[in-house]
């Protein structure tokens, strides 16, 4: 018991002392602390008093560093076309809105009511990439599935995850820059761009500043026929890798943002890969722009990069417009026009807002035209003010830390270069070699599936020419396939040409024996029909139906002079002076073969005895 009692007091002695040791301790803590919260405080107090004056000194070396990139690059562009290094002026050279810039002549050129203006147009274009997983983690994507179901901590943003960019998404990207002519940047980076929105959820985007991955590219597009024609060439600044933000989903009210009583934020995008496509200001007008942006959607599903579908995001397209004084190099205030959901819409409101700005100038509220971004109401065929828009130094630009430089060696470039399927330019050039028709190679080359059919039916028909004779059916081929082929798959609600009955072996033999003059293009017209609804060999079934056309002078002479005695009446009057009624005669000869006469062979008899 004694023993017991005595450790009993020797432990709360023990305990006891612990506890003031760990009070001193805690005083002796806290008062530091204390003494370190009141040195922030004061120290953010500082901060807070400052905090305009840092803004203005991070903007304005923002704006020193801009200043000083612009004046090496034009440096090294005169330097580089003094000695002649081509390829160095080209790398360095400036843009056209940098040039731009350089040039203040707006003194020289006074606005009134009678100013005639020009327009300077650029576009920015969002590719979505059509990978396997998302731009920097493992997530996968698609359009459609339930809010919230793809995301994973590393597009979230969470606190110690780090990015890994995806090899396909590099791959994809280089694609794209080639087939846009652009120069791919052996060693590239990423940068940091700040800016806060609900659907971002890091509080910045991982994208590409001053060391894109493509650039100094260019497009050739073809205005579609019936918009008048013609090509133009469109100048590639730049095309950059990016991740791309989530989607606010607006609830109530009309279902958009200004009428929604709130909105929820769906996540599942964010982090999916994009390549930011920027072009020079070399549109003239909304047609121009139309078709390029029809040119970059067939490039990128050509190339399986991206599936290119406006109405799921998946190719969004952002317009700078501003106007200017004819002859005045300085550019006018640049406004951004977003929230258009097809090509013609593109070209409205492009329409719409070079008619606005040209009138607030001419009216003297030129101020009026700010820097903001606007988005198009196609409801009521407007543009409307959605928000300002934010200068570079605003996004406070720095190098992603968690991401080395991408570095795309020559070799790699040429290996991707060498893996690319044929692109649309190439196709059309080879088309119009054929002497197709600019109307039909407008409609083949609208659709890879298209292409590839015409293509089969071609190569059947070379096979066919080495064993028989050689007749070209390019025209034929296409005139029928972009007309009576094409129009029956559309009647049909078939999804391509291969789902017909009707195999490009068996197109091919069709347009063979018009082509050949075995059949007249009528009777092709004729047993078209039950040739798609039943399939087989056109060649069979015009021998089965004894339709075969008749090529023997003799026989053809035959039917002549039987038509010329049946009209003796009609006969004199044509040889009185009435040629129009050959007509006539070219008719009944067709009539009374059946349509089976060849039609050269009987104007050329006709021709010869109504001359006699």
């Amino acid at each position: 018991t004694t023993t017991i009692q005595t450790i009993q007091t020797t432990t709360i002695e023990m305990m006891m002392a612990t506890m003031n040791n760990t009070t001193t301790s805690t005083t002796t803590s806290l008062s530091s602390l204390s003494s370190r919260f009141r040195r922030s405080a004061k120290k953010n107090n500082n901060n807070k008093n400052n905090k305009k004056e840092a803004t203005g000194i991070f903007h304005q070396r923002e704006e020193t560093r801009q200043q000083q990139r612009r004046r090496r690059r034009r440096s090294a562009t005169t330097n580089a076309a003094a000695s002649g290094t081509k390829t160095e002026g080209e790398q360095l050279h400036l843009s056209a809105l940098e040039q731009s810039e350089l040039i203040d002549d707006t003194e020289d050129f006074p606005i009134d009511a009678n100013t005639k203006f020009e327009p300077t147009i650029g576009i920015e274009t969002h590719v979505q990439l059509q990978t396997k997983t998302k731009a920097f983690c493992g997530c996968q994507y698609s359009y459609g599935a339930n809010a919230n179901t793809q995301i994973c901590p590393i597009c979230m943003g969470h606190p110690g995850t780090y990015p890994k960019l995806s090899e396909e998404v590099v791959e994809k990207g280089v694609q794209i820059g080639v087939a846009l002519n652009c120069k791919i940047r052996e060693v590239s980076k990423f940068d940091r761009k700040q800016y806060f929105y609900p659907d971002l959820p890091k509080g910045y985007q991982i994208s590409q500043f001053d060391e894109p991955l493509c650039e100094h590219g260019n497009i050739k597009v073809v205005i579609p026929v019936e918009e008048g024609g013609g090509e133009a060439t469109i100048g590639i600044t730049r095309a950059h890798l990016e991740e791309d933000a989530g989607k606010l989903n607006h609830v109530g009210g009309s279902g958009n943002v200004s009428t929604a009583t709130h909105s929820l934020a769906d996540y599942n995008r964010a982090g999916v890969a994009l390549l930011e496509i920027v072009t020079e200001p070399d549109f003239k007008n909304g047609k121009e722009v139309s078709a390029y942006g029809q040119e970059l959607r067939r490039i990128v599903r050509y190339l399986k990069a991206s599936d290119g579908n406006l109405n799921e995001g998946s190719m969004r397209c952002d317009v700078n417009v501003s106007v200017k004084p004819v002859g005045r190099k300085r550019f006018g205030t640049k406004v951004e026009v977003k929230n258009m959901n097809s090509f013609n819409a593109m070209a409205r409101a492009i329409d719409y807002e070079i008619e606005r700005q040209e009138k607030l100038y001419k009216e003297g509220r030129g101020d009026e035209i700010v820097q903001e971004t606007r988005t198009w109401d196609d409801q009521n065929q407007r543009t409307v003010t959605m928000r300002k828009k934010e200068g570079l130094a605003d996004y406070r630009y720095f190098p992603e830390p968690d991401l080395n430089p991408l570095v795309c060696s020559q070799a790699y470039v040429a290996n991707v270069r060498k893996e690319m399927p044929e692109l649309p330019n190439e196709i059309r050039d080879r088309y119009k070699a054929l002497g197709l028709p600019n109307g039909d190679v407008q409609v083949l080359v609208e659709d890879e599936n298209l292409v590839r059919f015409y293509d089969e039916i071609l190569s059947a028909n070379s096979s066919r020419s080495s064993e028989e004779k050689e007749v070209n059916i390019s025209k034929q081929a296409a005139n029928w396939l972009t007309n009576d082929l094409l129009a029956f798959v559309k009647n049909e609600k078939l999804a391509t040409p291969y789902d017909l009955k009707l195999n490009p072996e068996e197109i091919a033999e069709f347009c063979f024996l018009i082509e050949n003059g075995e059949i007249s293009g009528k009777i092709g017209k004729d047993i078209l029909p039950e040739l798609l609804l039943d399939g087989g060999s056109p060649r069979k079934l015009v021998e089965e139906k004894g339709l075969m056309q008749i090529s023997d002078p003799k026989e053809i002479e035959k039917i002549v002079q039987k038509v010329l005695d049946m009209n003796p009446n009609q006969l004199e009057q044509y040889r009185s002076g009435k040629t129009k009624l050959k007509g006539f005669f070219v008719g009944a000869c067709l009539r009374e073969s059946g349509g089976r006469a060849n039609p050269t062979l009987t104007d050329e008899i006709l021709m010869r005895k109504l001359e006699e």
